[in-house]
């Protein structure tokens, strides 16, 4: 029933015992040690694993004190089906190894279902805004999983409050969104594979290269060169049918190793122009969640959290907030086969039943998973395979070497989805610290 360790006592029996039919993989002390394993000498700390601190309202206590799960009338706790998944892809019985400094609570604003559903559909239409402008500026489709890697570079150095939406940022002008929307000016160059594809694409370089240079403000100079290469191409195309496909991608090359500079310059204002707007619309959005966002909250400067009176040493814990977390409304769950199925207000999300039983410990945790999986959603898109290559993962068995050879029990970038231990960092401290994550 607690597959995290994070707020039941821990199972006295054997695996019969383990909730939800869940059985876990032996943990990696009682695994046999190898001919070139070695054991660590163990740091013990002086002072608790977690500390508590007055005005702190902590998602979970240390995974090895014991706690009854609570529930509230407007959140009824629902029975998830026993369910045993038939590959594992975890080890959460691996006990930290990590001393960290006592800290003080996070100051973040404690998530909620109304706040993610509000903050998918914002990002949602600022994806539709960029789709837009680049049609109607450049006559492009946006580069694909462009608007992805946006939100990823701005999260790097993004100073504003909110967890996915850019908002202070500096420069405003992304480099990556530039970049990539250049690149496909004045058409999107594809892989080649055929004679007549390499063909048809330098035709259509060299037409969309003079009509660019035709309609925007462009110097004499700029206009006599691009014009001249894009009439020389079309003549050579007329005149020479028996070229192979290297010929064709080798004009193509000095076509556009002739024109490119001359584009870049007449487009270059446009395309930062785009790249301004959507960071412009990100702050507006970011502004009108967090003021709907205090507004639900009632209030939330009246709780406040000290410091922790001296710097200790402590097992690294999960993080934890200053304010309280506020009444969470209903979300119906149910099953279907291998999925489990959350929704609220009209919105659905599915997750592999696997994975849900590893997160799901209590009904707060329900929502929160489905918040989570809102914020995912959103930061990913809805397109098929859309955010399928931004995450790097290994295999368990790489995780269980690095647990069993050298003592490894953190993982430093990884979220509460494909975690291998139940010690991460994560990209959403303000959702994922509900589920262990350290920051």
């Amino acid at each position: 029933s607690d597959p995290l360790g994070l707020n039941a006592a821990p199972a006295e029996g054997g695996d019969g015992n383990l909730g939800n039919g869940q059985r876990k993989r032996r943990s990696s002390e009682e695994q046999g040690a190898g001919p070139n394993s070695f054991k660590r000498t163990k740091v013990e700390p002086t002072t608790p694993i977690s500390p508590s601190t007055p005005g702190v309202k902590p998602w979970s206590s240390a995974p090895d004190e014991k706690q009854v799960p609570t529930t509230t009338p407007t959140t009824p706790s629902p029975a998830p089906a026993p369910y045993r998944p038939a590959v594992i892809y975890w080890d959460l019985d691996v006990q930290t190894n990590a001393v960290i400094r006592e800290r003080s609570a996070a100051n973040h604003l404690p998530s909620h279902p109304e706040i993610e559903l509000q903050r998918a559909q914002l990002v949602t239409k600022l994806r539709q805004h960029y789709h837009e402008l680049c049609h109607q500026r450049e006559g492009i489709d946006p580069p694909r999983e462009s608007f992805n890697r946006w939100l990823l570079e701005r999260k790097v150095i993004d100073k504003g409050l909110d967890p996915l939406l850019p908002s202070e940022c500096e420069p405003a002008v992304s480099p990556s969104m530039f970049r990539e929307v250049m690149n496909d000016i004045p058409i999107r160059l594809s892989r080649i594979k055929y004679k007549e594809e390499a063909r048809k694409l330098l035709f259509k370089y060299a037409e969309a290269a003079k009509r660019m240079i035709d309609s925007r403000n462009a110097s004499p100079e700029s206009r006599k060169v691009v014009k001249w290469n894009a009439e020389d191409t079309m003549n050579w195309l007329r005149r020479d049918h028996s070229a192979s496909k290297e010929d064709y991608m080798d004009r193509l090359e000095h076509l556009r190793q002739q024109c490119g500079p001359h584009v870049t310059a007449v487009a270059k204002d446009s395309v930062e122009g785009i790249c301004s707007k959507i960071y412009q619309l990100s702050a507006e959005y970011s502004r009108r969640l967090r003021q709907t966002h205090l507004s639900l909250l009632q209030d939330p400067s009246t709780e406040t959290c000290a410091s922790p009176p001296q710097s200790r040493l402590v097992y690294c814990y999960p993080v934890r907030l200053a304010i309280p977390t506020p009444a969470l409304p209903r979300v119906e769950l149910h099953f279907e086969n291998d999925v489990a199925c959350l929704r609220f207000k009209g919105e659905m999300v599915k997750v592999n039943r696997g994975h849900f039983s590893k997160l799901v410990i209590s009904v707060s945790s329900v929502i929160t998973w489905l918040t989570r999986c809102m914020c995912l959603q959103a930061m990913f898109g809805s397109g098929a395979n859309e955010g399928f290559g931004l995450q790097g993962a290994l295999p368990v068995t790489v995780f269980e070497a690095l647990n069993r050879q050298f003592g490894v029990t953190f993982e430093c970038f990884a979220s509460p989805l494909n975690c291998y231990f139940k010690q991460f960092c994560s990209a959403f401290p303000d959702i994922d610290g509900f589920f262990g994550s350290r920051g």
